[in-house]
């Protein structure tokens, strides 16, 4: 039996209700029918025929009047129409006998009726004044006698009609109550014959739920009892084999997950630097023991909470390299160690961190996590402060023998100390050169020095866009037109004012024109834009020389980048522009293609 039918079946009870009620309906419409039915067949017509019988009766009467009145002739077809309705009329009651004691009501009527016949026969033959006297002693106390009679049968009628009326009443009422009875007993014993069936139905989904609850739970030895062949069997059969297979799976797997799990945890905590590995939505999946040291992240995982306990600089770097990856932009890789987050430590000094992010990749080659890597660099930092200290250090001691150095050139060039020749005049030209070379190498240690080790000071007022632009173009205009280069200015309209320091800024004007100029050949044009950008006013420096290749492009901006400076450099004058550009909360780059040339851009907010 399919589950199919077995609901159909279910049902059938309510069905059967509801046949039976149908039934008992027409049942009990058919009785009151039926009832109604014989008072109409058994009085009704006995009540009708009363009444025509007084009505000839009557008229018979009216007729007698008339003719002692001489106003009618008792010889009229009219009243012999009367009596033959009279006669017919007793014959259809004589024929319809009903009830108690209407028999001898009509034996009487009859016999009256005949002697009232034989008295009106009489009065048609006789003279005015003999009929008078025999109406008066005679046919009148007849027609008072058949008159009785027939009241005497109408009211017998009339009076079974009510009684059988009220018994119709009764039986009505006795029959609505048995109807409503029936009705709520049929109702209710399908109703509940129904939910015993459907319940008794419903039984082994029951038992399939609660089998997959315990699944669900981990009870991979939950199984459902199968009985039947319906659809329900066969389901709880296939559940059945696939329990058998999730146990199998799980009793030959489960240990392998568990030990892979394992080595992949020691191996993470391992690792000497912080680990963290988010999932899609950001929470944390896992922290190795380095992480946990480090971030206090021990207290619990799973959610973005867990990131709160962490200082907030470690914070910041950690949103943002999740943020790059799960967003699809690839890994993130820091550009320096002047991306280093410091933090505090008690037990040797301050330590630093770099923030790397790879994304964890799914079956399907989709993003299902990341991974945030804080390599300690605190060594590698230090080693670099030492560099850049021994640089400084260096540069400074420099700065007093070059000065020296300079002044006697210069003497000599004056012929302070005695004439010259030409060979020794072209010598200490050159001389003076490299000098002043070097002079510029010295200055750019020493602001470079300074901005790294934080002494840099801005000293920051409020200057047109306009000025910068134009104040840094008429510096160079002298180089450009010693080059043969054309050097323009374009500043849109109605910028906002910059708060910023227009000396450092300089800087950065006169690195980019001055490399722009060196490299752009006679007859080329340098450009100089000033625009608004998302909040910020950028500047552009745009030349018609050689372009960059791609692979300098990344490094043209680090310290010693000689791509990026005249032969004999020392590759500085960029580095140095970032480092102001990053002072002032901006950002700073190029845009190059080989043989078209290159444009280089910085921003600097318009809100301090």
């Amino acid at each position: 039996m399919t589950f199919r039918t077995k609901v159909l079946l279910a049902q059938a009870p309510l069905g059967v209700a509801l046949v039976l009620l149908a039934v008992l309906a027409v049942r009990t419409t058919g009785l009151l029918g039926e009832g109604a039915e014989a008072i109409l067949k058994e009085n009704y017509r006995s009540v009708l025929a009363a009444q025509r019988m007084g009505n000839a009766l009557e008229a018979l009467d009216r007729a007698a009047l008339f003719h002692l009145a001489g106003h009618g002739a008792l010889d009229d077809p009219e009243i012999e129409r009367h009596i033959a309705k009279f006669t017919a009329e007793l014959t259809v009651e004589e024929g319809n006998i009903t009830e108690v004691g209407e028999q001898e009501a009509a034996d009487t009527l009859h016999a009256r009726w005949d002697a009232y016949q034989a008295r009106f026969a009489e009065l048609r033959t006789l003279a005015p004044d003999a009929a008078a006297a025999l109406y008066f002693r005679e046919l009148g106390p007849a027609f008072l006698a058949v008159r009785a009679a027939t009241d005497s049968i109408l009211d017998l009628n009339q009076d079974a009609m009510l009684r059988k009326s009220d018994a119709a009443r009764e039986q009505a009422a006795r029959t609505n109550t048995a109807m409503v009875v029936a009705s709520l007993a049929a109702l209710l014993l399908g109703v509940v014959l129904s939910s015993l069936l459907t319940n008794r139905l419903v039984q082994p989904v029951g038992r399939l739920r609660t089998a997959a609850d315990r699944i669900g739970a981990g009870d991979f030895s939950a199984r459902v009892p199968v009985s039947g062949r319906d659809e329900l069997a066969q389901l709880a059969t296939t559940f059945n084999g696939m329990a058998d297979r999730l146990d199998r799976y799980r009793s030959s797997s489960l240990g392998e997950l568990l030990l892979a799990q394992q080595a992949a945890q020691a191996a993470i905590d391992s690792l000497p630097d912080p680990v963290v590995v988010f999932d899609a939505e950001g929470d944390v999946l896992i922290v190795n023991r380095a992480g946990e040291t480090l971030l206090g992240m021990g207290l619990g995982t799973g959610t973005t909470a867990a990131l709160e306990h962490i200082p907030p600089p470690l914070r910041a770097v950690i949103d943002q390299a999740r943020a790059h990856v799960l967003s699809g932009k690839g890994p993130y890789v820091p550009r320096g160690f002047e991306e280093a987050v410091r933090v505090s430590s008690t037990s040797d000094g301050d330590e630093y961190y770099l923030a790397r992010a790879t994304p964890v990749y799914g079956e399907q080659g989709g993003i299902t996590g990341a991974t945030v890597i804080l390599q300690d660099v605190t060594r590698l930092h230090r080693f670099d402060q030492l560099k850049n200290d021994l640089v400084a250090t260096v540069a400074h001691e420099f700065r007093t023998p070059l000065t020296s150095l300079r002044m006697a050139i210069h003497l000599c060039l004056e012929q302070a100390v005695g004439p010259l020749t030409e060979k020794q005049s072209d010598l200490l030209y050159g001389a003076r050169d490299d000098c002043e070379r070097l002079q510029r190498i010295v200055d750019e240690l020493l602001d470079l020095a300074k901005i790294q080790g934080g002494r840099m000071q801005l000293r920051r007022r409020r200057v047109a866009p306009r000025l910068l632009v134009e104040e840094a173009a008429d510096s160079q205009r002298p180089v450009a037109a010693e080059r043969h280069v054309e050097l323009t200015t374009e500043v849109a309209p109605a910028l906002p004012e910059l708060e910023v320091d227009p000396d450092r800024l300089q800087l950065v004007f006169a690195n980019l024109l001055s490399n722009a100029l060196r490299h752009s050949p006679a007859g080329a044009a340098v450009r100089v834009r000033g625009a608004a950008a998302n909040g910020s006013v950028r500047f552009e420096v745009s030349d018609q020389g050689p372009g960059i290749a791609p692979e300098q492009r990344e490094v043209i901006f680090e310290k010693f980048a000689q791509g990026a400076a005249s032969p004999g450099g020392a590759g500085l004058g960029l580095s140095i522009a970032r480092e102001i550009v990053t002072a002032h909360g901006g950002a700073i780059g190029v845009d190059s293609e080989v043989g078209h040339g290159s444009t280089f851009w910085f921003t600097v907010p318009t809100k301090a």
